[in-house]
């Protein structure tokens, strides 16, 4: 059965935007009452997080494992120790925390409820190597004020541009509805559809393959349907706006320890370092877990899983499900390798550079972000060596690239942007290789798997389920991992967990309605 809208504002609202939509859950007890399920969720990652959370709020023994030594899945933080003797945080990089994404915000709110570990970052800059700079600083919140503002500010919409573009094909972003925009616009690249509207090239760089890049994905090859999503979320179904937040303290510090004490409170039982090999479902009901050898039963499980650690659970447990899922599993795909460059300098930045940088047209570099500028830790660092803390992104690198050369190439267009930073010393470098992000490639909507199953006790949760809702990213993790914690307690007869979201299509009836035309002929 299809999750209940209304507009139900008993829910704590999570944003500034009066008309984002509430999902309520299906009523029931407030928690257990008796004896209560056990759970097993696998994956301390987001969707991990969010679903014993929910579950262990109702009073349901929950236990969580994880492989790695820490939580946070792909925003998780581990010590190293630097060459002049400090230590430091290291991850696998910058992540983003838009206004948009109620549900995360909500997870965190359990371990602080004013959010005190986020802080706002002034400005989202773009530049690219043309010389062209945006910003989204002074870029209005609601729309359409906000695409208007963005294109009207940006010098890379100039009027000659915007003769020559093709306005009835950009107006499906006027009206984005989900899950339709799928049908509508699965079978299309992202970049064939830019290039129908005839885009200005610059501003493709600038304002789109940012997000299309997001997804680690090359434009050729992601759906058109998920960037245009993307577009709705953050420009024209959403007034939150473009800026954002981001921890003041490394990942571990600021977001999972806090909310690691939070689970212990409700008894949630957190094995870190301890992976999974088989779920083995039973005659008698419920699941037997191995990890380390060791098997324990269980009423229902979570797979809180990225696409490898999906994959390679399910081939390992030929019982779960049914053929046809178990199929559909494995034809996932993982987005191609990128790279986290992390530079300790010995010499700071110029003052006045930006904390994050969105780049194009610089090889392989996506970003830049200079830590100091928000993160304590690195911060503290500075401040004692007189140096600056630079991590730089490389997103779809090619698979099979020669890791040192992109490196090395990464390095040299940091000299490019920021030129001060060519004569700095590297006091210490760590790179960081990963290809765990789910590919949401032309075509391949139909074939995701949803948080339910065929069997009502396995549900998946996780940034590669498909929701049908207007979320992505983390806030899809967040989401997912939400929606399969209500699932398990609506089958026990439990109220689950309230969530928000962007509205779900176009916020005027004059946008819905400029949107019709263009599917009517």
């Amino acid at each position: 059965m299809s999750p209940r809208w209304n507009a139900d504002r008993s829910a704590p609202r999570r944003g500034r935007d009066r008309q984002a939509e509430v999902l309520r859950p299906k009523p029931g007890l407030s928690r257990f009452a008796g004896d209560t399920p056990r759970v097993a969720v696998v994956g301390g990652g987001i969707a991990g997080l969010a679903a014993a959370t929910g579950l262990a709020e109702r009073g349901a023994q929950v236990t969580l494992y994880e492989s790695e030594t820490t939580l946070g899945g792909r925003l998780a933080g581990w010590p190293v120790e630097l060459a002049d003797g400090s230590t430091a945080t290291m991850s696998r990089g910058f992540h983003a925390f838009f206004r948009q994404y109620y549900n995360l915000r909500g997870l965190l709110r359990r371990a602080d409820g004013n959010l005190g570990m986020l802080t706002s970052v002034p400005d989202y800059p773009l530049q690219h190597s043309s010389g062209l700079y945006d910003s989204f600083a002074k870029v209005p919140r609601t729309p359409p004020w906000s695409a208007l503002g963005f294109a009207a500010l940006s010098p890379s919409f100039g009027w000659r541009d915007m003769a020559r573009m093709d306005p009835r094909a950009a107006l499906p972003l006027l009206d984005v509805r989900v899950p339709e925009v799928y049908s509508r616009l699965d079978s299309m690249s992202a970049h064939d559809f830019l290039a129908g509207i005839r885009f200005p090239e610059a501003a493709q760089h600038l304002a789109f393959e940012v997000f299309s890049r997001s997804f680690f994905a090359d434009p050729r090859e992601l759906s058109a349907a998920e960037l245009v999503l993307m577009f709705h979320i953050y420009f024209l179904g959403s007034s939150e706006g473009l800026l954002f937040d981001v921890p003041d303290e490394p990942f571990p510090q600021a977001l999972w320890d806090p909310l690691a004490d939070y689970l212990e409170g409700h008894r949630v039982q957190l094995r870190t370092g301890s992976a999974v090999e088989t779920v083995a479902p039973q005659r008698s009901g419920g699941y037997r877990i191995t990890a380390g050898g060791a098997p324990e039963h269980f009423d229902a499980t979570v797979l809180a899983l990225d696409v490898p650690g999906l994959r390679g659970l399910v081939e390992a447990s030929p019982d779960l499900v049914d053929t046809e899922w178990r199929d559909g599993i494995s034809r996932l795909r993982s987005a191609p390798p990128f790279l986290v460059s992390r530079l300790w300098l010995d010499r700071p930045v110029r003052a006045g550079r930006a904390g994050f940088l969105g780049t194009g047209g610089y090889e392989s570099l996506d970003n830049i972000s200079v830590l100091e500028r928000w993160e304590g830790e690195a911060a503290r660092w500075a401040a004692r060596t007189g140096g600056s803390v630079v991590e730089l992104h490389a997103y779809a690198v090619a698979p099979g690239a020669d890791r040192p050369v992109e490196q090395e190439r990464l390095l040299n267009q940091l000299y490019r942007v920021y030129p001060e930073t060519r004569d700095a010393k590297i006091v210490d470098a760590r790179h960081e290789w990963r290809a765990d992000c789910p590919l949401f490639p032309v075509g391949s909507y139909a074939d995701r798997p949803e948080v339910r199953t065929a069997d009502p006790t396995l549900v998946l949760a996780g940034d590669l389920v498909r929701t049908d809702l207007p979320v992505a990213l983390m806030e899809r993790a967040a989401t997912s991992g939400f929606l399969a914690a209500n699932a398990l307690l609506e089958r026990w007869g439990v109220r689950g967990q309230a969530l928000w979201t962007v509205p779900r299509s176009g916020r005027s009836r004059a946008m819905r309605l400029l949107a019709q035309m263009a599917t009517s002929g």
